[in-house]
């Protein structure tokens, strides 16, 4: 019988049982979380682990990726996962397998029926739950998350039931024959209409492993979720990216899977987005921050014969929020991005997740001059800069995606020798994927404009903005400095960055070049006048 509950009073927080949680907030002063973590999620609802000695901790005085690195290569292959510092479970209770009532103001389940409304718009959210929403949802099973309060239920999210993987494995969607696995995974975004952010929920399995079986039950999964391109957001065309881990439950359900969501720290988002492990469930479902209320998503699901890859995985991202709350870890949208968090995580694991290169550095060096003027600004110059040298593996979310899919088919193509050369995370993912699933999830209706498939370079985030910079939608954000008296004696400074070294260059060409061509140009004219 569906009834309301606490959060972890059944279900799991991905890999981990939900009552090995208990609930909190960050006011809280007797959580095993250090005291940066709590400060964000004063106001939240966290759920944070009863076995303070199997919480994820961090090393003081190094870089956040040499921290894991250093962690990893003393870990046992067999040891069990580390509890992450929090998890953002947003509402206190949890309805599962409930109906919407005709008229959208109540929840049926199988003993009453339950007032509710959706908590409010946050201000600076342009867009909201509607009249379309009540409609798609009312078609479907639903789990929401809320609060119970003395007129009814206060619904902070909500997950369409019907959203799920298994528990047998989907129907086998071949691979283009002759086509490079990128392109593959590129095609399946983009088949559909504004990247299917209207089209139905899908889930095809796109590899399997010969002999595996095809009972996905209770399997655990390492899964890379690509949220879409916004469609009123012209600082969103690219979308979005994080790692996911958990299990694929009895039922197929997935709403329980945790996603590691990284997003600025400094910043307020207008939608209520905190960085934080966070149920799937309410990572898309949040009706102000979840992604799916404003951009479709796609996830490819490796599904593992072991959770050991997936344990390893979320163990280091433990470390790594750590490093982040404390602010070890800084947030710098061209290098240090939810996409690069990600990357370089399962680098520092020891997958060599492949590197498609710079958009292109000459251009960011030749342009660079011409950059500051045109914008009359160092700041966008540089960060233009940035953006035109990174990694695009760990710029773009969609080739981070394309990539990840690749290398894996590679592996698998090659079990024995990516065992033989890879590091400790890809031999456990050469030796353990049984298989590869893809799914799709369409963008929720509701007042907001409809997202599309995400951008795939720079050009093209550039060829989806309006010509006119003034007709640009973007939404300011308030800063959120972070305390003093939080920050660590032993933080390290930022390493420099490549437009640190670009500005250096030309700044020595402006004061030292150009006045010695002058001299040179003026002796050569001196030299050259008639006696």
């Amino acid at each position: 019988m569906s009834r309301i509950e606490l959060a972890n009073a059944s279900g799991c927080f991905g890999l981990f049982p939900a009552c090995d949680f208990r609930l909190a907030t960050g006011a809280q002063d007797d959580l095993p979380t250090i005291a940066s973590a709590l400060w964000y999620f004063r106001g939240e609802t966290i759920a944070v682990a009863m076995r303070p000695n199997k919480v994820a901790s961090f090393a003081r005085g190094v870089r956040t990726f040499d921290d894991v690195r250093e962690w990893a290569t003393a870990q046992s292959p067999v040891a069990p996962p580390d509890y992450p510092p929090l998890i953002w479970v947003a509402a206190p209770e949890i309805l599962r397998d409930a109906r919407i009532t005709g008229d959208g103001q109540a929840l049926l389940t199988a003993g009453s029926t339950v007032p509710f409304r959706v908590v409010p718009k946050i201000v600076r959210n342009r867009s909201f739950y509607d009249s379309t929403s009540v409609g798609f949802f009312r078609q479907r099973p639903v789990t929401v998350r809320g609060t119970t309060t003395a007129d009814g239920l206060v619904v902070r999210s909500m997950w369409p039931d019907d959203f799920r993987l298994g528990p047998r494995a989907p129907s086998t969607r071949a691979l283009r024959a002759g086509a490079a696995p990128a392109l593959v995974l590129r095609e399946l975004m983009r088949e559909e209409p504004r990247g299917g952010a209207r089209a139905p929920f899908t889930a095809w399995t796109l590899w399997q492993r010969p002999g595996a079986p095809s009972d996905w039950n209770g399997r655990a999964v390492l899964a890379f979720i690509v949220n879409g391109g916004q469609g009123d957001d012209d600082e969103a065309h690219a979308g979005h990216f994080a790692l996911v881990s958990g299990r694929i439950a009895s039922d197929g359900a997935i709403g329980d899977w945790l996603v590691n969501n990284f997003y600025s720290l400094d910043v307020e988002s207008e939608k209520g987005i905190i960085a934080a492990p966070v149920p799937l469930d309410n990572y898309l479902g949040d009706v102000n921050s979840g992604q799916n209320w404003y951009r479709p998503s796609y996830m490819l699901v490796a599904v593992l014969r072991d959770a050991r890859a997936a344990a390893l995985v979320q163990s280091a991202l433990g470390r790594v929020y750590n490093q982040f709350y404390r602010h070890q870890l800084r947030y710098y949208h061209p290098t240090g991005n939810c996409t690069s968090f990600s990357i370089d995580t399962l680098r520092a694991l020891g997958w060599r997740v492949p590197a498609r290169g710079a958009t292109s550095s000459s251009l960011a060096w030749l342009g660079l001059p011409y950059f500051a003027i045109k914008h009359a600004s160092l700041h966008q110059a540089t960060t233009l800069f940035d953006y035109l040298t990174a990694d695009q593996t760990r710029l773009l979310p969609a080739v981070a995606g394309e990539e990840i899919f690749a290398h894996l088919l590679t592996m698998f193509e090659s079990r024995p020798q990516a065992s033989a050369t890879g590091g400790t995370l890809a031999r456990m993912l050469a030796n353990d994927i049984d298989a590869v699933a893809f799914l799709r999830l369409p963008q929720f209706p509701s007042s907001r404009a409809v997202g599309d498939a995400p951008a795939i370079t720079l050009r093209e985030v550039q060829s989806r903005q309006p010509k006119d910079s003034r007709d640009a939608q973007i939404i300011p954000l308030p800063l959120r400095p972070f305390p003093d008296k939080l920050r660590d004696a032993d933080l390290l400074p930022r390493r420099p960055r490549a437009s640190d070294l670009a500005l250096a260059a030309w700044g020595a060409l402006v004061l030292i070049g150009l006045p010695v061509l002058l001299r040179r140009w003026w002796q050569r004219r001196i030299r050259s006048r008639p006696n």
